[in-house]
């Protein structure tokens, strides 16, 4: 008896996994949000569902505060939570499961904002010319560094990147990007010589490694009535697919041998990307196209790193902002 009703109070403070599941579903298949946002909401409701004491479909606005004021974490994170509880309360509204959406009076702490690090234009060039392309490593790192400036791909990106996406020829890579989202983004002709070396490099690295024709690292198939190698663009010395951590390692050690700076992260050549582009006068919509952004908010952020120079052109430019007026 006792151990019944120790189960039915786990199965009454517990998130409804068939609604879970719907729920999680909607995010994908109508707003088109990743698979990583989906995994954050899911594990916030799923700690909603430890929490509560009641039924969730009963909760009260209280509830949700108190629940909100037990988490611990980062501003960034507190804010997702209400994002979450926002969302699946109507979306249980909208399925007709509740009458009143709880979550009215809940607004997301206000964030002081971060603005992207990003390097000089001196110190990509300490940062591009730092791997020994004595070494096949040393190539890799390399094209990976330069392709990771050259285009403002995520690590996420650029470890997904396969051989057959890399159009050399016309300077192009095929991106999919967050959401599922395809784009094809150009690169320069340093970054052209740079995969090539490493490509030529790699196809011996993965014969000597995995010579057999089933080998994991050597499988081809057609692609648009073509044979092409469908194995990733990037591998670690076995021919295994490299995987974000590396990446973040690899630069993390390179940064140090070039830069005074802590905390530069490989995201940190994708805000330089942006950065000297808007510098240099590019477009912000055409800047949100090349980084996948599908909110040019999102691209806006990078405008507060050219305001000393936006202030210079004012002063130069404006009739009533020269001295004395």
């Amino acid at each position: 008896m006792a151990a019944d009703a120790r189960g039915a109070r786990v199965r009454a403070t517990a998130i409804d996994e068939g609604v879970l599941d719907a729920f999680c579903d909607a995010l994908w298949l109508e707003d088109g949000l990743s698979k990583n946002t989906i995994s954050s909401y899911r594990a916030d409701l799923l700690q909603l569902g430890a929490f509560l004491k009641k039924d969730f479909l009963k909760v009260e606005e209280a509830d949700l505060f108190a629940f909100l004021g037990s988490r611990k974490g980062r501003a960034s994170s507190a804010a997702r939570r209400v994002s979450t509880l926002k969302r699946f309360y109507q979306y249980c509204l909208r399925e007709r499961r509740i009458k009143v959406d709880p979550t009215l009076k809940l607004d997301p702490p206000k964030r002081t904002p971060r603005f992207p690090k990003s390097l000089s234009e001196a110190e990509v060039e300490a940062l591009l010319a730092a791997p020994n392309t004595a070494t096949p490593m040393g190539l890799r790192d390399r094209a990976m560094l330069e392709l990771l400036y050259a285009t403002g791909l995520r690590v996420s990106e650029l470890v997904a990147v396969k051989t057959f996406e890399v159009n050399l020829d016309a300077g192009v890579v095929r991106v999919m990007g967050k959401g599922a989202k395809e784009r094809i983004v150009p690169f320069n002709d340093a970054t052209r010589t740079s995969l090539a070396a490493w490509l030529k490099e790699r196809g011996a690295l993965v014969q000597s490694r995995l010579p057999t024709p089933n080998s994991h690292a050597t499988r081809r198939t057609k692609v648009r009535g073509r044979e092409v190698d469908t194995q990733p663009l990037f591998v670690n010395f076995r021919g295994s697919r490299l995987t974000g951590r590396s990446v973040q390692r690899l630069v993390a050690r390179y940064v140090a041998l070039c830069s005074t700076r802590f905390g530069i992260s490989p995201h940190a050549l994708r805000h330089s990307f942006a950065t000297h582009l808007l510098e240099r006068g590019a477009d912000l919509r055409a800047i949100q196209e090349l980084l996948g952004h599908v909110q040019l908010s999102t691209t806006q952020r990078y405008t507060h790193v050219n305001s000393a120079q936006l202030l210079d052109v004012y002063r130069k430019s404006h009739p009533r902002a020269k001295a004395g007026s």
